[in-house]
């Protein structure tokens, strides 16, 4: 295991952790974290592009800035066009960022996985806690973006190999 593999999961494990915890508190994700992980995750597939090692071609780096672009500006979109609607935020600029975040990290093919498995489980808690037959109640996706993004970092994604390894 090479030390910056080591150093970068460490930061993005607790930087997700802290992100989910102060979520589930408060309904808001620090900028500083989640712009913190942008500019780490780019600077992480910068290193990545350029020490490819025997066993994994280099990662092409602009796919990691499209993700980070694509991640950002699709959930921002969602959120001001149900804003736009329904005139109330269902959808902050802080899970927005999030899912730039991952896509800086995973780049642009993991998109729709993380988006789907945070989705999925953020359903699966809608469904357990009663929160489907209450609609106006706030609702924390910070945590359900944080560990799909940790568990596709880890395991990868169908035709996704993982990055940690």
């Amino acid at each position: 295991m090479e030390l910056p593999y080591l150093l970068a999961a460490g930061l993005l494990f607790f930087c997700l952790l802290k992100i989910a915890i102060v979520d589930v508190r408060t309904f808001r994700i620090p900028d500083a974290l989640s712009l913190g992980l942008i500019a780490g995750g780019l600077a992480f597939a910068a290193w990545r592009s350029v020490h490819a090692s025997a066993t994994e071609p280099p990662a092409p780096f602009a796919g990691h800035l499209l993700g980070a672009g694509a991640g950002y500006l699709s959930l921002a979109l969602v959120g001001e066009v149900f804003f736009r609607w329904r005139g109330t935020e269902g959808l902050g600029l802080g899970d927005a960022k999030l899912f730039g975040a991952s896509g800086a990290w995973l780049g642009w093919q993991a998109l729709p996985f993380v988006l789907l498995l945070a989705s999925l489980s953020g359903l699966v808690q809608a469904l357990v806690t009663g929160r489907s037959r209450a609609p106006n109640r706030r609702f924390a996706f910070g945590p359900h973006l944080a560990g799909s993004f940790w568990l596709i970092w880890l395991f990868g994604a169908p035709g996704l190999p993982p990055i940690w390894r």
